[in-house]
């Protein structure tokens, strides 16, 4: 093959290929003409196998005409191709109408962890009492946990609080609070009285996990300190608090207890919300159910604290959050509030 003839073919694989693309009315055909004319197997691809037989000023027409046509066919292959996908849209918007009728599909949602929800709402009911919330550090010292509430090293209430301690490059002893009590001094070193706070927050204790205990677990703290407070108006408190948690028919009983950081002391009990008091088993036949400790601040505090017992008085308070939860939701087992169960988290 010469030159003129390469010339004269490349002409009719044009005005062939052109017409033939604007023709196919679907993507299957046009696949067919991309092969028959620009394959492999392509006049123009053999064209182009015979470019180095010719003279430089023949094989440089001859490229050129050659690489013309092929730009052409690819361009009009694309442009097809467009058109036909169009068409194809067109159809199917027609045929699928959007019934606007038809209700939509709800996302899942998140929803407040349990224990946040009821932490919250007991915040929520003592801000409303007219306590205010502050925070303290998880990571405390010997002094603050224990010296400074009436603990001493030698006190034999240290048995009760399985302590962490945490390896520090300090003097002081650092350990992992074992109650929110140390805000109490905290608080009361750094405030004048009227004071009237809740402390909500994370502690620790070596202790085994179980359905009844947890090593971490939150706790929420309050005390109230000013002239001629009694403790009428501790119960009193605990009154409002329990029935706004569950429910304004509820009854309080305090019943005698012992706390370092406290004299007198006390249990506080609310009248079982299943049965009343008449005895079922979320009581233990028993009519009650224990919430919380309290009792009136010991004057050995109010002194390590710098308050003149003589003159001050006040009330503190305590509770675990999981078992305040526990109770309100109906839980056997505190690991459940943990094990991120979303069937249980969204029932609850």
């Amino acid at each position: 093959m010469n030159s003129n003839d390469a010339i004269s073919q490349l002409s009719d694989i044009r005005s062939r290929a052109l017409p033939a693309i604007g023709d196919a009315a679907e993507a299957g055909e046009l696949e067919k003409l991309k092969i028959e004319f620009l394959g492999r197997k392509s006049p123009i691809s053999q064209i182009g196998k015979l470019l180095g037989a010719f003279k430089d000023d023949e094989r440089r027409v001859v490229g050129s005409l050659s690489n013309e046509v092929r730009d052409e066919i690819e361009a009009a292959l694309e442009a097809r191709k467009f058109h036909l996908a169009s068409v194809e849209r067109e159809r199917d918007s027609g045929s699928e109408r959007l019934d606007v009728t038809l209700p939509g599909r709800t996302p899942p949602l998140g929803r407040i962890h349990p224990l946040t929800e009821v932490m919250e709402e007991i915040l929520d009911t003592f801000i409303g009492l007219g306590f205010s919330v502050v925070e303290g550090p998880i990571v405390e010292t010997d002094y603050y946990n224990f010296e400074a509430l009436n603990i001493p090293a030698d006190h034999a209430a240290r048995s009760m609080h399985d302590t962490l301690y945490v390896n520090s490059e300090f003097d002081e002893t650092l350990l992992v609070r074992t109650h929110t009590s140390p805000m109490q001094i905290r608080i009361m070193e750094s405030a004048a009285p009227p004071i009237f706070v809740v402390v909500p927050g994370m502690v620790g204790r070596n202790e085994e996990i179980g359905p009844n205990n947890l090593a971490i677990f939150n706790q929420v703290e309050g005390l109230a300190v000013d002239e001629g407070i009694t403790f009428a108006d501790l119960k009193g408190t605990l009154e409002k608090f329990a029935q706004a948690m569950f429910g304004a028919h509820l009854r309080v009983r305090l019943h005698p207890s012992y706390f370092p950081f406290t004299e007198p002391s006390a249990e506080v009990y609310v009248s079982c919300f299943n049965c009343d008091g008449s005895g079922c088993g979320a009581c233990k036949q028993e009519g009650w159910i224990e919430i919380m400790g309290a009792g009136m601040v010991h004057p050995n505090v109010f002194r390590m604290s710098g308050y003149d017992p003589e003159r001050y008085t006040g009330f503190a308070f305590g509770m675990g959050i999981e078992r305040i939860a526990k109770l309100r939701y109906e839980v056997a087992d505190l690991r459940t509030f943990f094990e991120s169960d979303l069937k249980f988290l969204g029932a609850v």
